[in-house]
């Protein structure tokens, strides 16, 4: 699975939930109060490109199984079927 760079030109470590449990902001510049909305955008956009990976990982490992369980079912019944012969 390939992955983009995220802004800061540099490959992030995969995103794990305990990552973004414990995550901390910086607070906001002077005068302001509260974290710097930046900061804040810039990681949900992370866990949003993590979650897009996600289910498209999720996807293609569901049509997998099903094309394995389906190839798995026709070699079963081509046994059975020498087998009776």
């Amino acid at each position: 699975m390939t992955r983009g760079t995220i802004y800061g030109g540099t490959l992030s470590p995969r995103l794990h939930p305990s990552l973004v449990r414990d995550r901390q902001f910086a607070a906001a510049g002077f005068g302001r109060r509260g974290v710097d909305p930046q900061e804040v955008r810039r990681f949900l956009h992370r866990v949003a490109l993590e979650l897009a990976t996600l289910h498209k990982d999720v996807e293609r490992l569901t049509n997998e199984n099903i094309r394995i369980k389906r190839a798995l079912r026709d070699w079963q019944s081509a046994q059975a079927n020498r087998h009776q012969r």
